[in-house]
C-alpha cells in the first residue's frame, strides 16, 4: 500500500514537472521573442524588417543603423540627459524617500498615523494634469532641468515599502541603546540605520532610477527645448517620424522623396535606439536583482 501510494506520488511529481517546465518553457520564449526580434531588426535591413522576411534571425546584415545613431548629435545629447536626470533624480527621490518612511516608521513620532494617511490619500487623490502643469510654470521650472526631477521627487507607494523595511528590520532595541549613548536622531538615521539598510537603497534607486531612465511624459509636457531632450524622447521622435511618414501617400515630387528618405533613415536606427537605450538597464539589473526581490517581498508583507 505504501509503495503504491510511493509510486502514485512519484508520477503526480514528474506530471507537475513536466507541465512546470512547459509552461516555463512557453513563458520564456514569449519574453524572449521580441528581445530577439528587436537585436535582430537592428542589425538587419529596414527592407526586410519591413516586408516581413526578417521575423526572428537577421536578414541581411547591416550596421548602418548603429553607425548612424553613434554619429547622431541628438542621441548622444538625449542620451547624456538621460544620464544626468536619472542621478540627479534618483539622489533626489532617495534624499525625499528614505528619511520620509523613517520617520512614518517611528512609534514616537507624534501624529505618525495622520501624515501616513495624508501621504496615501495622495495615492488615490490627485490634483490632475493641468494643476500640476500650473504649478510647475508657476515655479519657474518649465524648459529647465529640474521639471524633470522635482515634480516627482517621491512616490507615496515606495515610501510605504521602505516604511515597512525599517519597521521590520531594524530592532527598537538598537535605536534604544543608541539614545541612551547620547545620540542623537540625525545621527541615529546616519551613522546606524542608513548603513543597516543598503538593500532597501538598492531598490528605491533601482525602482526610481528605471523610472527616470524610461520617463518622457515630463519632457513632452514640460520641455520645449530640444537641447534638454531626453534619450526617450529623442526615440520617440524617430518612431512617430517613421510612422507619420509611412501615412503620407498624398504627397508627390521631392517632398515625397524627402519624407521616404527620413522614413528609410527612421526604420534603420529605431532599432538600435532601443537596444542602445535599454543596454544599461539590462547590464545594472542583475547586480540589483537580489535586492528587487527582497524588496518587492518586503512590500507584500504589510501595508
Amino acid at each position: 500500500m505504501n509503495a503504491h501510494s510511493h509510486i502514485n506520488d512519484l508520477k503526480s511529481d514528474r506530471i507537475f514537472k513536466f507541465f512546470n517546465y512547459s509552461f516555463l518553457t512557453l513563458a520564456l520564449s514569449i519574453v524572449l521573442y521580441p528581445l530577439i526580434y528587436i537585436i535582430s531588426a537592428s542589425i538587419s535591413s529596414p527592407t526586410a524588417v519591413n516586408s516581413g522576411e526578417m521575423w526572428l534571425f537577421p536578414k541581411d546584415i547591416t550596421f548602418e543603423g548603429y553607425k548612424l545613431i553613434f554619429e547622431n548629435d541628438a542621441i548622444w545629447r538625449g542620451y547624456l540627459n538621460t544620464i544626468m536626470y536619472t542621478a540627479l533624480g534618483t539622489s533626489i527621490n532617495l534624499a525625499v524617500t528614505l528619511p520620509a518612511a523613517y520617520v512614518l516608521g517611528r512609534k514616537d513620532f507624534v501624529g505618525r498615523n495622520f501624515f501616513t494617511g495624508m501621504f496615501v490619500l495622495t495615492m488615490f487623490f490627485q490634483g490632475g494634469l493641468i494643476p500640476t502643469y500650473l504649478v510647475v510654470k508657476n515655479l519657474g521650472l518649465i524648459d529647465t532641468i529640474w521639471a524633470m526631477v522635482l515634480p516627482n521627487a517621491a512616490a507615496i507607494w515606495n515610501i510605504v515599502i521602505a516604511r515597512v523595511f525599517f519597521q521590520s528590520t531594524i530592532p527598537i532595541e538598537l535605536e534604544e541603546s543608541a539614545k541612551i549613548d547620547g545620540c542623537s536622531n540625525f545621527k541615529l538615521f546616519f551613522k546606524i540605520v542608513l548603513p543597516l539598510s543598503a538593500p532597501i537603497i538598492a531598490v528605491m534607486a533601482l525602482f526610481y532610477g528605471v523610472g527616470h531612465w524610461n520617463s518622457y511624459f515630463n519632457a513632452l509636457i514640460y520641455i520645449s527645448d530640444r537641447a534638454l531632450y531626453p534619450l526617450q524622447m529623442v526615440l520617440r521622435e524617430i518612431l512617430v517620424l517613421q510612422d507619420m511618414a509611412s501615412q503620407s501617400t498624398n504627397v508627390t515630387g521631392s517632398m515625397a522623396e524627402a519624407i521616404h528618405s527620413k522614413q528609410q533613415l527612421a526604420a534603420i536606427i529605431k532599432y538600435g535606439v532601443m537596444i542602445v537605450s535599454t543596454l544599461p538597464i539590462i547590464i545594472v539589473y542583475p547586480f540589483l536583482q537580489k535586492y528587487f526581490v527582497q524588496g518587492v517581498m518586503i512590500g507584500s508583507l504589510k501595508g
